[in-house]
């Protein structure tokens, strides 16, 4: 099979973790006899270096002749006194509006070996297994207005938080397809008892939730969700919520996993056309150290196979790669202490060898337990 791919590094370790993240692809390309074109486009800083645009129309063509695309990451302090229009930032929110990247998918997973990597104990984490489902073009970070004003006399803020009852029930008929697919509980987060978005919210939940039978629904509060996500994690299947507030909530269960180095993001759009990345920022103070985790990259990358081009056994073959890798004992520097820890080139070339060969970890684990 022949799949095209855009590749967005962006800035920070964004290229780093996309560079190793394309040698994994390599591999799984030659072991089942695929064919992966990889084209690469500007966004966020680097765009605006280069290109005076965080969001350049090149790089928008280059997307839509693809098959799917891989993101690394945007942002960093060498642009935080830019005018708004000229923030890092700028050029993600204007692709998801661009190709309608409506539905984030954050899958949240412990792996049996990092359990002890996690701030909560081990009896909390371990099973832990939920899906949050964030919309992802609507709410308060595409709301107009949103800009400062003068308010008698004196200096003021207004941000809009507008959504489409449309807007609200595609994200939520997400989440209980989701959910029917999995274990049929859908939490809904919102906060009904302030804000009429949030009670249309589960006006349009309730209307949705008739059509699924099957699947449970569930309405929680968001400053109980918040809480209820370090208490009792395994009580979730799948979250499903606004753009705002899953924004808060999916950075905050990254850290169930032990590291927000681990997590990978899928983000669906209506026509078919997916973005895929990793839920860590670009993290400045590493870059280009060749001390970025990877593995949330490489595993947006299975979930590419597995969503966008039906490869099944190919993204099961990665994630069996890095749960043997971890297994084995190998740790970057978010996991570990500098004396024990892998650089990102390394850890990655010990996935590749297990996806390529099957007896690869025995050396891994030998290597590692020492």
């Amino acid at each position: 099979m022949k799949k095209t791919i855009a590749l967005l590094p962006g800035d920070g370790i964004g290229k780093e973790v996309v560079d190793v993240t394309v040698e994994i692809l390599k591999a799984v390309a030659e072991h089942f006899n695929h064919q992966f074109q990889f084209n690469y486009g500007l966004i966020g800083g680097t765009a605006i270096d280069q290109k005076g645009n965080p969001l350049p129309q090149e790089t928008i063509e280059i997307c839509k002749q693809s098959d799917a695309i891989i993101l690394g990451a945007v942002g960093g302090p060498k642009w935080d006194q830019n005018p708004v229009e000229l923030r890092p930032e700028r050029g993600l929110l204007a692709l998801r509006k661009e190709l309608d990247l409506f539905a984030n998918l954050r899958p949240i997973t412990t792996f049996e070996s990092l359990l002890d990597s996690s701030p909560l104990k081990r009896e909390y984490v371990n099973g832990v297994d939920f899906v949050i489902v964030r919309e992802l073009t609507g709410g308060l970070y595409f709301g107009k207005p949103s800009e400062r004003v003068v308010k008698d006399g004196e200096d003021a803020v207004v941000d809009t938080l507008f959504y489409k009852r449309k807007e609200i029930e595609r994200i939520l008929v997400t989440a209980f397809e989701i959910a029917g697919k999995r274990r049929k509980h859908v939490t809904s987060v919102d906060k009904a008892n302030v804000l009429e978005s949030s009670r249309v919210w589960r006006e349009v939940a309730e209307e949705v939730a008739a059509r699924y039978p099957e699947v449970t629904l569930e309405h929680m509060l968001v400053d109980n969700a918040a809480m209820q996500l370090i208490r009792s994690p395994r009580q979730f299947d799948v979250i499903v919520t606004e753009n705002m507030f899953g924004d808060i909530l999916s950075d905050e269960a990254s850290m169930i996993t032990g590291s927000l180095g681990m997590l990978s993001s899928a983000s669906l759009s209506s026509t078919g056309l997916h973005l895929y990345e990793p839920i860590h920022g670009s993290a400045p103070d590493i870059a280009g150290k060749n001390q970025a985790n990877p593995i949330a990259t490489i595993l947006s990358a299975a979930m590419m196979l597995r969503q966008s081009f039906g490869m099944e056994e190919e993204a099961k073959a990665i994630e069996k790669a890095v749960d043997n890798v971890l297994n084995s004992g190998a740790r970057t520097a978010d996991l570990a202490n500098d004396e024990k820890a892998i650089s990102t080139t390394q850890m990655a070339e010990e996935i590749k060898n297990a996806i390529s060969d099957d007896h690869a970890i025995i050396n891994i684990m030998e290597a590692y337990s020492k």
